[in-house]
């Protein structure tokens, strides 16, 4: 036989254990609402690119006409300092993520329908 305090007693075990793995996910979700975070996210949706702009602007500098030819000699640099930055910089957004990983799938199940 079944006594009902037992049954009754792990019935609010059941309950107190699910309200507290809800309270948790609660606490986690609001965390996730942070101010890092939603900065880290801005960033994958929409990164910079120091690179390009340091490039336009010296070639708008480089051809500005001046006759002192101080732009010129600020501007050239400025394109070489945007192209060593558009090199190391990682400019990806989190498009540019998800379509390298579906090319890499791709490419993954290509190998092996290739292969068997």
């Amino acid at each position: 036989m079944v006594d009902p305090l037992k049954e009754r007693l792990a019935n609010l075990k059941k309950i107190s254990d699910s309200a507290k793995r809800r309270a948790n996910l609660y606490t986690d979700i609001a965390k996730i609402d942070s101010k890092h975070t939603n900065s880290s996210l801005g960033a994958l949706q929409k990164a910079p690119a120091p690179g390009k702009k340091l490039q336009k602007i010296g070639f708008l500098m480089l051809w500005i006409p001046e006759p002192t030819g101080v732009t010129c000699a600020v501007g050239g640099p400025m394109i070489v300092a945007g192209r060593y930055l558009d090199k190391k910089y990682n400019g990806s957004t989190i498009h540019d993520i998800g379509h390298e990983t579906k090319n890499t799938l791709s490419s993954i199940s290509d190998f092996k329908n290739s292969i068997m």
